[in-house]
């Protein structure tokens, strides 16, 4: 089964570009604040870093939404989309120091810090404005995800987080400074978990350091599980929306929280990975001696995913009801990474069809790249047809 695209629409744009069906994004939002409301204190802040777009950002920001960021980009873009700061964090193992002030200018609810070395800067900085920097600390649980080792954050030889050993001292240290307040744990075991007893591990580790921190008279406001909830990649017309009944069942059945806790998610591809589509043009079929090629405009440059994870991306011929055939599916980017899919069955093509890769809603747009002096695609939301 193929998508429902607006073809006829499509057929008058440059190509490639991004669209997004902004009705698949917002039942995706209705679905996130209806199940993440059955629970007291869940809190659901959109990860920035799956898709930027500033029409996908006002969207989420309207749905009520806070915000992730890992970069004083980030935020820039969330103030500009609507976000109020009261609801961004703000995470990244390497802050630089204008960052650092951008997020104190503009009062974030917290920084999410991975280093005492960082927390020793941002109390420098905060002092410097006569302010006081809410923190919450990153711990590195040293619990695995069953996803793709690239995108797996906590482990132990993961760059990201502070260690479970150095947890409680790091929190001593804070305790002395006068212009931080520790505020909360945050942890992110990777992305593009579907496996719900990741999450149940990661619950029943948070339990035990919140009994270990309680032995030392320590409250923990807040609780910041990150995000990593996966998408169906193989079928993106069957399972358009994500399972959010289960993933916040998980927590809510796992999680000790306690009296008066805010626990807070942070999740991207599972908000807008389904609702968007790259849309490129074919250029050439070329017949090689044991295979045949379906070159199209769109390259790397426009979906790196592919090329940089050996990701698997439904793609559909939006154009032909042709019986179909066996293409390998190519950029025209002077690498030989530049492949999308090998050997994959789509409705027989010809020169000028238009072609659908699915699930590019997140990591799409928001990673493209200017090599070979490409420039970069425009992003379309539904309304702009």
């Amino acid at each position: 089964m193929k998508g429902t695209f607006p073809v006829e629409a499509f057929e008058k744009l440059q190509t490639p570009f991004y669209y997004y069906d902004t009705a698949l994004l917002r039942a995706t939002l209705d679905t996130i604040r209806r199940e993440a409301g059955r629970y007291e204190g869940f809190e659901v802040h959109y990860a920035i870093k799956a898709n930027a777009n500033p029409k996908v950002l006002n969207i989420i920001c309207q749905a009520g939404l806070g915000a992730d960021c890992v970069s004083g980009g980030e935020i820039q873009a969330c103030i500009e989309a609507g976000f109020p700061a009261s609801k961004i964090v703000y995470a990244g193992v390497g802050k630089s120091d204008w960052e650092i002030n951008l997020g104190l200018d503009k009062d974030i609810f917290c920084f999410n810090v991975e280093s005492t070395a960082e927390l020793e800067v941002i109390n420098e900085l905060a002092a410097a404005k006569g302010k006081v920097a809410k923190v919450c600390f990153r711990i590195n649980p040293d619990v695995g995800a069953h996803t793709h080792a690239k995108i797996t954050t906590g482990l132990a030889e993961n760059k990201f987080g502070i260690s479970m050993r150095d947890m409680e001292s790091t929190i001593e240290t804070a305790a002395a400074m006068k212009n931080v307040r520790f505020t909360g744990l945050h942890f992110h075991i990777g992305s593009q978990i579907l496996n719900m007893d990741d999450f149940a591990a990661l619950c029943n580790r948070i339990n035990d350091l919140q009994t270990q921190l309680e032995k030392h008279k320590i409250k923990v406001e807040n609780i910041n599980v990150g995000g990593g909830l996966g998408i169906d990649y193989q079928h993106p017309n069957r399972v358009p929306i994500p399972d959010f009944k289960s993933y916040f069942a998980t927590y809510a059945r796992h999680l000790k929280l306690r009296p008066g806790q805010k626990l807070h998610f942070e999740l991207g591809r599972a908000v807008v990975g389904q609702m968007g589509s790259l849309i490129t043009r074919t250029l050439y079929i070329k017949q090689g001696t044991a295979k045949q090629f379906l070159i199209v405009d769109a390259g790397m440059t426009d979906l790196i995913r592919p090329a940089l994870y050996q990701a698997y991306h439904k793609i559909e011929n939006i154009s032909s009801d042709e019986a179909p055939a066996t293409y390998d599916v190519v950029g025209p980017i002077c690498e030989s990474s530049d492949v999308f899919a090998k050997a994959v069955d789509l409705n027989a093509a010809k020169r000028g069809d238009l072609i659908a890769l699915r699930s590019a809603g997140a990591y799409g747009e928001i990673m493209a790249s200017c090599y070979n002096c490409r420039k970069l695609p425009k992003g379309y939301i539904t309304e702009d047809l």
